[in-house]
């Protein structure tokens, strides 16, 4: 009898628990101070993203907007070991590791396609190839994240994440999209979806691989970052962010290595918290 109330109880919390959205407080945990000043030629204003390379164990960091601007590649604890001269060499909106090949990838603007970064034996990018060329991804500006769970690369496109899927090299193709009920808990359930109820997220998605907080979005008006479900869309926890914490609407927003990265425009740094 007891083992069956203890059963009854456990299931009791587990389904309450997917109805209802967590919350936690997140903490600065490092920074990646990218090279040159704001002062300088080709010096980049907004990140595209940061990756974790778990081959080489070293962040990649870059700026997106233009071919020369910087890119930079950091110890685990943060240190920069790339000097000033390395850049995007592309003009790039978001930055991923795909373990699947073992690969950094960049997605570029419009129609510029992905490409492969390849690195010298210090694990810094000394040149890259097209991947794949073309409009592979919803917009223009749309920037580019890896979920490994389902090997696919998400963006976000208004209300929905699109999932792109390729197999054996050919170009990606729309594998599916998913509705995101912003704000809402699966126990409030679908509302009223319009655009404007995303006008106060950034626009950039990220991937945690975390099984049913898949996708993470930047609420911008009340500064936190909000998790939602692969399969349903909806709310699954609400993680706070510092009051001097930076956020912008567009890029800067970035998850690797178990972080959530965002970009101090002004003082030119990532800033990481967990």
């Amino acid at each position: 009898m007891k083992k069956y109330i203890v059963f009854i109880t456990a299931f009791f919390l587990i389904s309450t628990n997917s109805l209802y959205a967590q919350t936690r407080t997140l903490k600065q945990v490092m920074e990646l101070q990218m090279p040159k000043t704001a002062e300088d030629e080709l010096c980049g204003t907004r990140g595209a993203g940061v990756c974790w390379n778990p081959i080489t164990k070293k962040y990649y960091a870059a700026f997106c907007g233009n071919t020369g601007f910087p890119m930079a590649v950091f110890t685990p604890a943060g240190k920069r070991i790339s000097n000033d001269s390395l850049t995007t060499m592309e003009d790039i909106r978001g930055i991923w590791f795909n373990p699947s090949i073992n690969r950094i990838i960049a997605n570029g603007y419009n129609d510029i396609g992905w490409i492969n970064y390849e690195l010298n034996n210090a694990g810094i990018p000394t040149t890259y190839y097209y991947k794949f060329t073309g409009m592979n991804q919803p917009n223009e500006q749309s920037a580019g994240a890896y979920y490994s769970g389902l090997k696919s690369v998400v963006f976000r496109d208004g209300n929905q994440v699109v999932l792109y899927q390729n197999i054996s090299n050919a170009s990606p193709e729309v594998k599916e999209s998913v509705m995101i009920h912003w704000g809402r808990k699966k126990s409030e359930g679908p509302g009223e979806e319009n655009e404007s109820n995303g006008d106060n997220y950034n626009s950039n998605v990220v991937a945690t691989n975390v099984k049913n907080e898949e996708f993470g979005f930047l609420n911008t008006a009340d500064k936190q970052i909000e998790l939602y479900n692969y399969n349903e869309g909806y709310l699954q926890m609400t993680l706070k962010l510092p009051e001097t914490a930076p956020v912008e609407f567009s890029f800067n927003f970035s998850y690797s290595n178990g972080i959530y990265w965002l970009f101090d425009i002004a003082n030119r740094k990532w800033i990481g918290y967990k």
